[in-house]
């Protein structure tokens, strides 16, 4: 079980031969726990807290940025009063040639102050430019950042919250949520930083001008804030119900599109098609209730701001009138209003997205603070060889703590020896495997490998003494060589066509297109059953471990190839520690000791030919398949 990037394949261990009464299904997010409308919505402000601590690695750069936006922002406010200063200069100069005044009027003065507009607008878009720049930079480093941090995370969570989680639920979290986060910083960002700084430079030109005309302009904020508020109330428990159906339906159509063929053979597309909807129909319903109040405000704050601009401009005119104000001071002053209102709407419009940038984020870190596995030792012990004794001593576990499925389970295998495992669905064959491996840690006692606690060891240590072979073969997309290559990342060609010969793949493999170089497509089903049983087979076998795990090998395949799987898996087995997990009972004759499990508990162990003789339990159940099969 070598580290590499790729998924690791005992994440596909059976994991679901548990019954519904040891491991039941945790609802997460949506469905019919999910929130609904009417319910208190999730901790906005601590959403948000958790992305602005998150943020604050890159607190120098956010901090140029911002720098950049307010500076931009700045020269750009200058303009309106520089530009109203040249259209009284026209006006002055109208007026001088109404009264034939020879001055007329004066370009020289016009155009040095078009000039100086110029310039500040000039500088405003080369800072503005810069900036954005540096926010997308910034943006990019932090979506990848997440992305990373989430793809770590996946491989130091428990294999319990695989059991709880849709895999359309985690890839919802690197995509759409992230995707969210993203744009959030890229846009509004630069939004919240301008917006503010134009609200605060355009206030003080403005009662520069006239502190009246400023006083009746603003009175409309109020007003504007109420409304936001009353928005931002009603939309945030729909943008969270948005992105919590997203990945719901992320999740239903990974799992539908990885099941299709069972899908079709039980005529299951109307019933899928009907989830479907109904997930389809909350995500809609959601998302245009959470877009319908965000374009009510636009509407609503424009008429907002027209009963401004009215009253400005009759004070204006009379105040003109009267000979205490320029005509050129009303003409920036109502640009100033119209900049002092824009940022208004845009922080309107921005506190929506905050809303779904606030579930997205609480999502992300939600995932990122899921509780992880165990710590390692801090003095982990190294074997130099692994002679292959296990033991289980008084072992207790139970997926939930009132509901153990193993129970005070013991027993001492010698180095070399060939165990089966059987027992009715539910006994716990399947735990025994994953706990021996550390997938789940126990609740108490203590399971030994050449009489060292497997707490003593790393995690990738210790399963490097394991290789598994399970009724659920996992081939990823890539070549024949690449899989087998799996088992030892390290192996030559020549090792790994002799593994496949070894494991009676290599004869199949070579009359393949391709051959070992023949590419296998997403769920390997350019070959049969067998073929993909005989290749995890060889895998195993380059993988040379001291301890063997089979899990049901030979469950799904023709007469033919079983007898090939158990001819290769007896070579495997040969001079290795074997853990045999079978429900057909005649595989595991030559076992040279079979556990019993029943409830947990060992009920019966020998010999096939010693069980048999005792006509008890195990008894029971190997005349039961007898007789079923002559049937």
């Amino acid at each position: 079980m070598s580290n590499n990037t790729r998924p690791q394949p005992v994440n596909n261990a059976n994991s679901n031969n548990k019954t519904q009464s040891q491991r039941p299904p945790i609802r997460r997010g949506g469905g019919p726990g999910a929130l609904m409308p009417g319910e208190k919505a999730r901790d906005f402000k601590g959403s948000m807290l958790n992305l602005i601590r998150y943020l604050g690695k890159f607190k120098w750069l956010i901090l140029f940025a911002m720098g950049l936006a307010a500076g931009s922002t700045v020269f750009s406010i200058f303009g309106p009063r520089t530009l109203g200063q040249a259209t009284t200069e026209l006006y002055l100069g109208v007026q001088r040639i109404i009264q034939n005044d020879p001055l007329g009027i004066d370009f020289v003065r016009l155009n040095q102050i078009l000039v100086q507009v110029l310039i500040l607008f000039l500088i405003s878009t080369i800072l503005g430019v810069v900036q954005g720049y540096v926010l997308t930079t910034i943006s990019a480093k932090i979506t990848y950042q997440l992305r990373k941090e989430i793809s770590e995370k996946l491989n130091r969570l428990p294999l319990g919250f695989f059991d709880k989680v849709t895999h359309g639920e985690v890839l919802s979290r690197v995509t759409n949520d992230v995707d969210t986060i993203n744009q959030t910083l890229n846009q509004s960002l630069s939004q919240i930083i301008t917006s503010l700084t134009r609200v605060i430079g355009v206030l003080i030109m403005m009662l520069s001008i006239n502190w009246l005309m400023t006083l009746i302009g603003i009175a409309m904020v109020p007003l504007a804030m109420i409304l936001i508020r009353f928005v931002v109330s009603k939309s945030q428990v729909y943008y969270r119900r948005q992105q919590e159906y997203l990945g719901h339906i992320n999740g239903h159509v990974e799992e539908m599109y990885g099941g299709h063929v069972v899908l079709k053979a039980f005529n299951g597309e109307k019933a899928s098609i009907a989830r479907f909807e109904e997930l389809n129909d909350t995500l809609y319903d959601s998302a245009w209730r959470s877009q319908l109040l965000t374009a009510v405000i636009m509407p609503s704050m424009r008429l907002i701001s027209n009963f401004g601009y009215i009253a400005v401009a009759m004070l204006g005119g009379s105040l003109v009138i009267q000979g205490r104000l320029n005509v050129g001071d009303i003409q920036a002053f109502i640009q100033y209003l119209r900049s002092f209102q824009d940022p208004l709407l845009q922080i309107a419009n921005i506190t929506n997205i905050l809303q779904q940038t606030a579930a997205a984020s609480e999502r992300v870190f939600e995932f990122l603070h899921e509780p992880e596995v165990v710590l390692e030792t801090q003095n982990p012990v190294v074997l130099d060889t692994v002679e292959g004794a296990v033991e289980f001593r008084n072992v207790h576990f139970g997926y939930e703590a009132d509901n153990p499925v193993i129970k005070d389970f013991s027993v001492k295998v010698e180095p070399g020896q060939q165990v089966a495992i059987v027992g009715p669905t539910g006994a716990g064959k399947t735990t025994l495997v994953k706990l021996l491996m550390r997938y789940y840690d126990i609740d108490s006692g203590e399971i030994l490998v050449d009489g060292v606690n497997i707490k003593e060891f790393t995690r990738a240590d210790l399963r490097s003494k394991f290789a598994m072979v399970l009724q659920d073969t996992w081939l990823f997309n890539g070549t024949i060589r690449e899989n087998i290559r799996y088992g030892r990342q390290d192996a030559t060609d020549e090792e790994v066509e002799r593994a496949a010969d070894t494991a009676y793949a290599d004869h199949f493999t070579r009359t393949l297109p391709g051959g070992y170089d023949m590419v296998l497509n997403e769920d390997a089903s350019n070959v049969s059953a067998g073929q993909k049983q005989l290749l995890t087979i060889a895998r195993a076998v380059l993988a040379d471990p001291p301890i063997l795990i089979l899990d049901e090998a030979t469950s799904s395949v023709d007469t033919r190839t079983e007898v090939l799987i158990q001819k290769a898996m007896d070579k495997l087995m040969k001079g290795r520690t074997s853990f045999v997990i079978a429900h057909r009972l005649s595989t595991i004759r030559n076992a040279d000791r079979i556990l019993v499990l029943k409830d947990g508990d060992i009920v019966e162990q020998g010999t096939h030919e010693s069980l048999l003789e005792a006509n008890g339990f195990y008894a029971d159940l190997y005349n039961s398949q007898f007789v079923s099969q002559m049937e």
